[in-house]
């Protein structure tokens, strides 16, 4: 199979005079030559703005990113282009919705306790705005969603149930296909966080059918500062633009303005450009990968040390969930978290502690923080024993 960690320059590196072993992936993941090289290659050789002049470098800029567009919506599984939007990111994404959907007082709103900071604060901003009643779906002990507590909650007066196909702090994957369908079933639509998933899942918002998918192409190979967010078309054409200003609108006269069709209707100003053509790169780049046998292999190097580090003392796991990807939490007994994640550091390994914008989810799990490791394609077995070591080396001196 091919060895895919001699195509990210990073890897390579020492950290703290130690080889780096990068096990930060949930925050983002490192970023192979060939889309450096597509970055470099557009301020290179046809930087310029797009869709505005009829110069040749506008031209190719134009058609790189409309080609990214659709290598998007293939990607996904979408139906058409149109109902890809650029963002900054996926919590760009979550705001315009937030903004544009037409939640009203006396709505319901859906999320789960595990959420992202980022798809809770723009529905209690909403929520405060509007006078919507927002509701958070319990999260079991083992980290898992209450679906039976989601159907409690689930009635008539619900909108819009805002959910994480993936825990960024406990890798549980949701069964969000049982979600959608329940949502449905009342009339409410779906929007699914898919930040922690695409890259690890292959992902049809078609099959899905959810309404709404959101995700960041820095978790996936990708630029940091581009995101994208999914929506069926006829929403996105009933929705309103959020941003006003160039691109977005079809004519202006001082009396009033008409507004440009999808995509653009939501996509004000100049876009990160660079980035989007670099999304369109790592998506070539996965497309051309054994991709189910690297993320067979991820798995089990993420069993490997759930196993490992369930039977090391001195350490509680955090989250016991039904299924997981590719993250691992934990917290030790005697010390903080950030103490065992400074002690790592200075070995060379690169994992992420604190609350990982999980505020109410930590408060659930009852734990200030945790550790947590999280795996990407490029991880090998030798990562997880240096992971394990380390974990024990710090152990001892707190």
């Amino acid at each position: 199979m091919h060895d895919i960690r001699a195509d990210f320059p990073i890897l390579a590196r020492d950290a703290h005079a130690s080889p780096l072993v990068y096990l930060d992936n949930a925050a983002t993941t490192q970023k192979p030559v060939a889309v450096i090289e597509a970055v470099n290659d557009y301020y290179r050789r046809y930087n310029a703005n797009v869709h505005r002049a009829a110069h040749a470098l506008a031209e190719e800029a134009t058609e790189a990113m409309e080609m990214a567009r659709a290598k998007v919506a293939a990607f996904i599984d979408a139906a058409s282009t149109r109902e890809i939007i650029f963002t900054r990111g996926t919590t760009e994404s979550i705001n315009l919705v937030a903004a544009c959907f037409g939640i009203k007082s006396g709505s319901r709103i859906l999320i789960s306790e595990m959420e992202h900071h980022s798809n809770i604060v723009p529905w209690q901003m909403l929520a405060e705005r509007t006078g919507a009643q927002l509701d958070a779906i319990r999260v079991t002990t083992t980290g898992d969603l209450d679906l039976e507590d989601f159907r409690t909650k689930l009635d008539e007066r619900t909108a819009l149930v805002a959910i994480a196909h993936v825990s960024n702090a406990l890798g549980t994957l949701n069964d969000i296909g049982s979600v959608i369908a329940d949502t449905h079933a009342v009339g409410a639509k779906v929007l699914i966080d898919g930040a922690q998933a695409v890259l690890h899942l292959p992902v049809s918002v078609k099959a899905l059918d959810c309404d709404f998918y959101a995700f960041s192409a820095h978790k996936m190979f990708g630029p940091t500062g581009i995101g994208v967010l999914y929506g069926k078309e006829r929403l996105l054409e009933a929705m309103p633009p959020w941003q006003g200003g160039g691109e977005m609108i079809e004519r202006v006269t001082l009396e009033g303005t008409t507004y440009n069709r999808l995509p653009y209707k939501f996509e004000a100003g100049t876009p990160h450009i660079a980035g989007i053509i670099g999304l369109g790169a790592a998506i070539d780049y996965l497309s051309a990968l054994p991709r189910d046998l690297l993320v067979d292999r991820e798995e089990k190097l993420v069993h490997l040390a759930v196993n490992r580090l369930k039977q090391m003392p001195g350490l509680r796991m955090v989250g016991e969930p039904r299924q997981r990807i590719s993250i691992v939490s934990f917290v030790p007994l005697d010390a903080h978290p950030h103490d065992v994640g400074m002690l790592l550091d200075q070995q060379g390994i690169a994992v992420r502690t604190g609350h990982h914008c999980a505020m109410p989810l930590m408060e659930r799990m009852c734990v200030p923080g945790t550790v947590r490791a999280s795996f990407s394609l490029y991880n090998s077995a030798d990562d997880v024993d240096r992971l394990l070591t380390g974990v024990e080396k710090a152990l001892s001196f707190v």
